[in-house]
């Protein structure tokens, strides 16, 4: 036999879901062969056969929370499944026949004991373990399915649907009616139609970093405005040109993450990160540049942005966006980033506040461009598109002064294309 197990898939990620199987017990399945795919907070990965066979047993079903080096599937190595019990030989005589006695009355055997740890507790699996302590649920109290008693997540899940055993008559006592619970919210509980939907591993792994980004940083947001005419004006006259000569658009992102590059250098605790009491300093420059995919926001990284060009660096944001939309991005794309820039303006975005990509202290929203009256002078007022931008920062090892210098910084880069080539 030959277990199925969750592969180590990266230092920050400890558990999946089970997606899909692609093959189904019985199926015979050769070394290589992809047997299911597991979906993870930030990439989807294939499992494949290790050895040839048959599926014997599929172990976790889709949909459940699996750990790494958990069996999730069993296959039998070789020629497959076991072969039938041997039938008596032919040649074997025939038993002689006894004179049967009155049967006794038949007794139920006695159902196996559930299996117990050396601690008195009964045996789980980690992941029902885990959904337990989540739901305060004592293993003890949950009813398992196994025919030995292991407990598994879809037991502790069913834990508060299965009605109470009912009390012998000896042990009934009366008591004062208690109220009764409330049921648990359900589609019938709603009086006009509702879909429910289960979260995707992705979406409740965003939903559970965004809530610990504000729970454990102390987090602020300033503001600023930018006036693009300059940008415009530089995009608009070399935008051929640069297309021609090196087959990538001339976008706005690799302004901002060149601005956001001789930022960074001025105020390089912007680009640190805290762990425990310690500060972490960081001189390079990786820079996560938020993309909305099908099943939620990821942040890919440009790698050494402060080295690349512009041409460099839009290509690096368009491969990544690409692999983001269609599903293919690796690990190590999602991995180490320093600083991030979020761009709701595609969206139509005016202002927002965005939320810490921890361990990052910071993180930049850019905004829609709109076309504003500015005051020039004293005298003058024109329209020129302008942006809000946003810098959400952590106040524990960032002041409130250096933020706002911070993004005061990028505006001037900003509006000078020029000395991006130097700063940034």
């Amino acid at each position: 036999m030959s277990e199925i197990k969750v592969p180590a898939m990266g230092e920050s990620i400890t558990e999946g879901t089970v997606s899909r199987w692609l093959v189904k017990e019985g199926d015979a399945v050769n070394q290589g062969d992809v047997l299911l795919e597991l979906e993870t907070d930030k990439v989807n990965i294939e499992i494949s056969a290790e050895e040839s066979g048959v599926l014997e047993k599929i172990l976790r079903q889709e949909g459940d929370t699996v750990e790494i080096g958990e069996a999730i599937g069993i296959i039998a190595v070789g020629a497959g499944a076991a072969s039938a019990p041997a039938s008596p030989a032919a040649s074997d005589p025939a038993p002689e026949p006894k004179k049967q006695a009155p049967a006794p009355q038949a007794v139920a055997p006695a159902p196996a004991a559930p299996e117990v740890s050396e601690a008195g507790v009964k045996a789980a699996s980690p992941a029902a373990r885990k959904l337990a302590r989540e739901r305060g649920i004592e293993l003890d109290q949950v009813q398992s399915k196994d025919p030995i008693g292991r407990v598994y997540q879809e037991d502790v899940k069913n834990h508060g649907s299965q009605p109470a055993a009912p009390a012998t008559p000896a042990a009934q006592a009366p008591s004062k009616p208690s109220a009764p619970s409330a049921p648990a919210p359900s589609a019938a509980t709603y009086a006009k139609p509702v879909e429910r939907q289960r979260m995707t591993r992705r979406r409740a792994t965003i939903a559970k970093r965004l809530v610990e980004a504000q729970q454990t940083a102390a987090m602020l947001t300033t503001f600023n405005e930018v006036d693009m005419t300059a940008i415009m004006d530089v995009r608009k006259r070399r935008k051929d040109k640069f297309k021609e000569k090196h087959d990538i658009g001339l976008g706005f992102m690799s302004f901002f993450t060149k601005a956001v590059v001789g930022a960074l250098k001025k105020f390089p605790m912007i680009n640190a990160e805290i762990d425990g009491e310690d500060i972490i300093l960081k001189k390079y420059y990786d820079i996560g540049i938020a993309v909305s995919a099908k099943e939620g926001l990821v942040v890919p990284v440009v790698r050494d942005a402060d080295r690349l060009s512009f041409a460099e660096i839009e290509r690096s944001i368009a491969d990544l966006a690409s692999k983001a939309r269609t599903n293919t991005l690796a690990l190590s794309d999602l991995q180490g980033g320093t600083f991030t820039i979020t761009n709701g303006g595609t969206f139509g975005s005016l202002l927002s506040t965005p939320i810490l990509n921890t361990p990052q202290v910071g993180i930049l929203g850019m905004h829609n461009i709109q076309l504003r009256p500015v005051a020039i002078d004293a005298e003058r007022m024109e329209n020129r598109p302008m942006m809000y931008i946003a810098l959400s920062y952590d106040h524990r090892i960032i002041d409130g002064a250096d933020a706002v210098r911070f993004l005061v910084t990028i505006k001037e880069l900003l509006e000078d294309p020029e000395s991006l080539l130097i700063e940034g």
